[in-house]
């Protein structure tokens, strides 16, 4: 793997994790915890969405609207396990 793909990935990671913490009112992970968020938000995302015949954009601004949607679900689970 490229060095450019894996910062890529953070950044995506970085910015998909504090767009959900700022939709689930969950923020304040710090930059660390928001990236790991964001990328497991991808990776569900990734995973779910096709599944569910969901199609969002493509490029940069298409991934990073599917982590946010995973990450999303990921701090929902979160949430629901911390109770």
């Amino acid at each position: 793997m490229a060095i450019e793909i894996l910062i890529v990935w953070l950044v995506i990671g970085a910015v998909a994790g504090w767009l959900a913490g700022q939709i689930m009112k969950g923020g304040g992970f710090g930059l660390v915890g928001n990236i790991v968020v964001g990328i497991a938000g991808a990776v569900v995302g990734g995973w779910l969405l096709p599944r569910l015949g969901v199609l969002i954009l493509g490029g940069i601004l298409g991934e990073i609207l599917n982590a946010v949607i995973g990450a999303c679900l990921v701090l929902f689970v979160l949430q629901l396990v911390k109770r």
